[in-house]
């Protein structure tokens, strides 16, 4: 694990000025299916931030930067998303040299909890990024004696069709989750476990907020309304793709491939038991 980074990292990297509108700033992460992008001086080319679909959810309700529309903006909605990105990006952005090695990169994602890291050349201009997924699928051919339930996360946050989209929101905000598996009806009562009925992710609760559909039913500035109204029902997606225990690490980093996906909840007799993310599996990377 110690060639160079630069091997497996992404070079042509879409970046964007501090200006962009926090609207467009969506946009442009479910135009090129990015959950996070970096934001760049537009004249030196160095990184100034960082903006992830999370830091959007935090926006729409999920956590303090909903603090621009409901105090700045008196939860004018349409007014607060047309403000520059530069308001809710993330600013100390740990960086690495395009020197550094795969080894590096594990490390330090682990170490920060963190899912990607701009890379720079010596004059700290951006010239790539790599992501928990690069680093992932590179290593997939080498995980095949290990299986989802050694590295799945048992603690699993569950919530049910009828919650509103604004709770969701803040559900993943707070416990830093990218996707809640939906659950209901009764499986094991003595368990308390729920049957899988469907999932949500942050990508989906951003592409409804960039749907025409949404700014057409905002006839008043609140789309606090909206959100409380709308249910994840509504927007989940229903054939979830899942995994079993048994499944090797392999097997479920190429179906992250196939599918472009990031996680997978780990079901047993269509209950859900665990999820398995790009950051479970770096952990597996990290043992090899």
């Amino acid at each position: 694990m110690n060639e160079n980074i630069m091997k497996i990292a992404s070079k042509d990297v879409v970046s964007i000025p501090p200006s962009k509108s926090i609207k467009d700033t969506a946009k442009v992460m479910m135009e090129h299916q990015f959950r996070r992008l970096p934001i760049t001086d537009p004249g030196s080319g160095k990184v100034l931030g960082i903006v992830t679909v999370m830091d959007i959810l935090d926006f729409f309700g999920g956590g303090n930067k909903f603090n621009i529309i409901e105090k700045k903006y008196q939860d004018n909605f349409l007014a607060a998303i047309n403000e520059p990105v530069r308001e809710i990006m993330s600013r100390d952005v740990i960086c690495l040299s395009e020197k550094a090695s795969v080894n590096d990169v594990v490390e330090t994602m682990l170490s920060n909890q963190i899912g990607a890291l701009p890379l720079v050349d010596g004059d700290d201009k951006l010239i790539g990024i790599v992501t928990e997924r690069d680093i992932a699928l590179s290593r997939a051919g080498g995980m095949d004696d290990r299986t989802a339930q050694d590295y799945m996360t048992t603690k699993v946050f569950n919530t049910t069709p009828g919650t509103p989209v604004e709770s969701a929101c803040k559900i993943m905000v707070r416990n830093g989750l990218r996707r809640i598996p939906i659950v209901g009806g009764e499986a094991d009562i003595s368990k308390a476990a729920k049957k899988l009925l469907g999932i949500v992710t942050s990508t989906d609760i951003i592409r409804f907020l960039n749907a025409k559909e949404f700014f057409d039913n905002l006839s008043s500035n609140a789309a606090s309304e909206i959100l409380e109204k709308t249910k994840l029902s509504e927007i989940m997606v229903e054939d979830a793709i899942v995994v079993e225990p048994e499944d090797t690490i392999g097997e479920i980093c190429e179906l992250f491939k196939i599918s472009n996906i990031g996680g997978v909840p780990v079901i047993k007799d269509d209950v859900v038991i665990g999820i398995i993310t790009e950051r479970d599996i770096l952990r597996a990377v990290k043992k090899l």
